[in-house]
C-alpha cells in the first residue's frame, strides 16, 4: 500500500502535506521536480499561439505597461539568523572535561534571500510569496526610486504561498489588480521582478495554460490552481506580478519546474486577493478541512489495498479513502478507511482534486453531502467541514 500511495495522488484533504519553509516540494517525480530555485530558459512560443497586439495599442504597448506598473514592483530582501547546534555529546559532563575551558560554542550565521513583490495600497501593503519571507527575522523592501524601507510581515499562508508585507510609507505607486477568472490560453503575459539580483527585469510571453492543479505540477501540498506561462521566470522573480496587456495584475509569479523550458507558474490574483484580505484582517487564513487521505481507485490500487489490509473492495472506480485522520470532521461523520467516495453535493468525483475542489468551495462550518460505497452498499454521509489545524 505504501508503495502505491507514494506515486499516486495521495493527499490529506485540507491538511495537505507538511509545508517546509524552504519551499522544495515533497518528493515529486524526478521529471516534474518543482522548485523556486531552478533556472529554466524560456521556450520561444509558437507564433500561431501568440496573442494579437491589443486593438488601438502602440507596437510598444509592453513599454507602456512597464512605465505604469514598474514603480509599484519592489525587491524584497529577507534574512534570518541561524544558530548551529553542537552535537549532543558536548552536553555529557564526562566528555566536556576533556575540553576544559576550550569548549566550542554555537555559531550564528545569517541566511539571506531575495524575491519580488508589488504594492497593492498607497499606505504600504505589499503582496509577495510566503516562501520569500518564510522564517525571516528581518525584511527590507527596496523601491524602484531607490528607497529602502523596513518591512513587517502582516501574515503568511504557506498552503497557498501568499504573504502580505507592510512598510511605513504613504502615497506609494500601486499596481492595479485585474481579474483572473476568465483568462484564456494565448493571452499576453508580462512578468516583472528581480531575477538573480537584476532589478526590474521584464519578460513577456503568453498564458500557456490555466487551472493547473498542484498535483499536476508536482506541488501536492499546495491548495491553489496555477496559471501556466512561458514568460521567463527565474530565481528572484518569486512574488512579482504577472500582468495582462492592459497592465493589470493577473497573478503572482511563484515557481518553475526544474529542467523544463517555458514552464512558469503564477497564483491567480483572485485567489491571492482573497487570501491577502484575510491576512490583512486577522494575520491568518482558515482553510476548509475534512481530514482524509485518498487516492483514485483503479485495479492496481484496488489489488494493493486488498493485499495490504486484507479488506475486500466491491468497487473498481471512485475515490478510495486510504486513511481517515483521527478526530477529523470525516471521522466524526463516520467515514472509514476503505470507503469509496462516489459523489459530493450531487457531483461525480473523478479524482482526488475534484474532492479537494468540492471542499474548498464551502466555508468552515458548512456541510457536505457525500455518497459513499462501503461493502457493496451505498451510504449517504453528511460531513461538517472544519478548519485546517495549524500543525
Amino acid at each position: 500500500m505504501k508503495k502505491a500511495l507514494s506515486y499516486l495522488s495521495l493527499i490529506a484533504l485540507g491538511s495537505g502535506l507538511t509545508v517546509g519553509s524552504g519551499y522544495l516540494f515533497a518528493n515529486p517525480p524526478a521529471e516534474t521536480r518543482f522548485t523556486q530555485t531552478a533556472v529554466a530558459a524560456p521556450e520561444s512560443p509558437d507564433n500561431s499561439n501568440i496573442a494579437a497586439i491589443p486593438t488601438g495599442a502602440s507596437t510598444n504597448f509592453v513599454t507602456d505597461v512597464i512605465d505604469n506598473v514598474g514603480p509599484a514592483v519592489v525587491r524584497i530582501n529577507a534574512s534570518k539568523t541561524v544558530t548551529s547546534q553542537l552535537p549532543e555529546e558536548f552536553n555529557d559532563p564526562f566528555f566536556r572535561r576533556f575540553f576544559g575551558g576550550q569548549m566550542p560554542t554555537p555559531e550564528e550565521r545569517v541566511q539571506r534571500g531575495t524575491g519580488s513583490g508589488f504594492i497593492i495600497s498607497e499606505d504600504g501593503k505589499i503582496l509577495t510569496n510566503a516562501h520569500v519571507v518564510a522564517g525571516a527575522d528581518r525584511v527590507e523592501v527596496k523601491l524602484k526610486d531607490g528607497r529602502t524601507l523596513e518591512g513587517r510581515v502582516m501574515g503568511s499562508d504557506p498552503l497557498t504561498d501568499v504573504a502580505v508585507i507592510e512598510v511605513d510609507a504613504d502615497n506609494l505607486p500601486v499596481a492595479e489588480l485585474g481579474d483572473s477568472e476568465n483568462l484564456r490560453s494565448g493571452e499576453w503575459a508580462i512578468a516583472i521582478g528581480n531575477p538573480l539580483g537584476l532589478d526590474n527585469t521584464v519578460t513577456t510571453g503568453i498564458i500557456s495554460g490555466i487551472g493547473r492543479n498542484s498535483s499536476q505540477i508536482g506541488a501536492p501540498d499546495k491548495r491553489v490552481d496555477f496559471i501556466q506561462t512561458d514568460a521567463a521566470i527565474n530565481p528572484g522573480n518569486s512574488g512579482g506580478p504577472l500582468l495582462n496587456e492592459n497592465g493589470q495584475v493577473i497573478g503572482i509569479n511563484t515557481a518553475i519546474i526544474q529542467g523544463a523550458q517555458g514552464l512558469g507558474f503564477a497564483i491567480p490574483i483572485n485567489a491571492a486577493q482573497d487570501i491577502a484580505d484575510q491576512l490583512i484582517a486577522t494575520g491568518r487564513v482558515e482553510h476548509p478541512y475534512i481530514g482524509i487521505q485518498m487516492v483514485a481507485l483503479n485495479p492496481q490500487i484496488k489489488a494493493e489495498f486488498e493485499r495490504s489490509t486484507n479488506q475486500r473492495l466491491s468497487d473498481d472506480t471512485g475515490i478510495l479513502v486510504a486513511r481517515v485522520m483521527p478526530n477529523s470532521p470525516a471521522a466524526q461523520a463516520g467515514l472509514q478507511d476503505g470507503d469509496v467516495i462516489k459523489r459530493i453535493n450531487n457531483r461525480d468525483m473523478t479524482d482526488p482534486s475534484s474532492v479537494q475542489d468540492a471542499v474548498e468551495q464551502v466555508a468552515v462550518g458548512d456541510t457536505l453531502s457525500a455518497e459513499v460505497s462501503r461493502n457493496g452498499r451505498t451510504n449517504d454521509v453528511t460531513i461538517r467541514v472544519g478548519a485546517l489545524p495549524s500543525e
